[in-house]
């Protein structure tokens, strides 16, 4: 079996530590975190809502545009919700790619 020395492990733990340390990875941490925690906060309320309303309220029965009702229209606006967010994560995610390389320009 391959044995690692304790070198090897002291420079990578150090090396982790100076990385975790860099503000280049808290701008990162910082960013992802102010753009994902809200955008899943909204995401579940917004899926949550549907069976909620539907459950305790009958507005959403009502028909909006020939037969389809309010809680078709809301259900359709899921999907929308979805992809939007897919989308707006994928161009944000770029950025965050960016910084990753930056970081690990850094820690060379």
């Amino acid at each position: 079996m391959h044995q690692v020395s304790e070198s090897t492990k002291t420079e990578t733990t150090r090396s982790a530590h100076t990385i975790v340390e860099s503000a280049s990875f808290r701008q990162l941490m910082h960013e992802k975190n102010s753009f994902i925690i809200p955008a899943i906060l909204f995401c579940l309320v917004f899926y949550f809502t549907l069976p909620v309303m539907t459950s305790y309220f009958t507005f959403l029965n009502q028909p909006l545009i020939g037969d389809i009702t309010g809680a078709w229209l809301f259900a359709f606006l899921q999907f929308i919700m979805t992809w939007t967010f897919c989308t707006l994560y994928n161009k944000k995610a770029r950025s965050f790619d960016r910084l990753v390389e930056q970081i690990k320009e850094e820690s060379r």
